[in-house]
């Protein structure tokens, strides 16, 4: 949190466990609350109504654009979308310009961008709430939708066994972020060269998290409740030959699902490349639930604005 009151949602780190989970534990009921209503139908509380979002986007999107669209309109509240294209920004004026004049217009701001830095340097600068939709160091509101989405199906995740295979990428590290916050033990295989920053490795220690690093995806994947993976080429990304190499023997198969518990699951947080990090059979199979983690970043996503907004 920043700014005096204002309520930020930029990582896992910045809030304490116990509003993490009030806000999973919102999200849930948010969902509940949705499943006789139509398609579309604003909530019952309607909370939102009168604010108005702005959405600004120097990454291309689906499912961060259209979950927080779709949320804030059935919260009852208005959105500005806006692209690079769009904007000034990037084009000469500062981030922190920007910011200013967005927050006299807007009442909280979502903002997936490059640099972790260009975040803060936002945020720093906004009078109003700001969101991280994404940046290169971090994906707090997928993690969210995870957390989520496994405690629809397996229940509480405290004390379970999760296991990332792939890319120590942004995702990876929100992923570690949540072990130490929503307190479960990670194992991430991920081969030499394409390891976690060292300094979310050294914070999740200092923090006494569960957290083990290792090259070996079978052993990663042993006896565990859940199997996570991630593409192998992101977006900006120039080296796809180079990753396709080493992170070959990474893909999520059947071979290695059946490493994990009987009942594990498989997430992804789309969009998925059928074949490369993960088959086919494991993307459609019965084991996956990636389709109920994308529609969870509607909900997470709901709470985490009604959150921002009620300070």
């Amino acid at each position: 949190m920043a700014n005096g009151q204002i309520r930020h949602f930029l990582d896992l780190t910045a809030l304490d466990k116990s509003t993490l989970r009030l806000l999973i534990d919102s999200a849930l009921e948010r969902k509940k609350g949705k499943r006789d209503q139509a398609r579309g139908a604003l909530d019952t509380d309607a909370p939102l109504g009168g604010h108005i979002l702005a959405l600004v986007f120097e990454k291309s999107s689906t499912r961060t654009r259209a979950s927080f669209d779709v949320g804030m309109r059935q919260l009852g509240g208005e959105v500005l979308a806006l692209n690079s294209n769009d904007m000034q920004l990037g084009r000469g004026e500062t981030v922190e310009d920007t910011a200013q004049v967005l927050a006299r217009f807007v009442d909280v701001i979502m903002l997936r961008t490059t640099a972790h830095q260009k975040l803060l340097d936002f945020a720093n600068a906004s009078s109003v709430p700001v969101i991280n939709g994404l940046t290169d160091f971090s994906h707090p509101c997928q993690l969210m939708a995870d957390i989520m989405t496994f405690e629809e199906h397996r229940g509480p995740i405290k004390d379970r066994v999760m296991t990332w295979v792939g890319d120590g990428n942004n995702v990876a590290h929100s992923f570690i972020h949540a072990a130490v916050q929503f307190d479960f033990e990670l194992r991430l295989a991920c081969p030499d060269g394409y390891h976690p920053d060292p300094h979310v490795m050294a914070w999740a220690k200092a923090q006494n998290g569960r957290v083990h690093l290792t090259t070996d995806a079978k052993a990663a994947a042993e006896n565990s409740a859940c199997i996570v993976t991630d593409t192998w080429v992101s977006m900006g990304d120039k080296d796809a030959e180079a990753r396709h190499k080493a992170l070959g023997p990474y893909q999520v198969n059947k071979e290695l699902m059946a490493l994990a518990d009987k009942d594990a699951i498989f997430m992804h947080c789309l969009p998925a490349h059928r074949g490369e990090e993960v088959t086919a059979e494991v993307m459609d199979g019965p084991q996956s639930v990636v389709f109920d983690e994308a529609e969870n970043r509607l909900h997470a996503q709901k709470a985490i604005l009604v959150w921002c907004l009620s300070a």
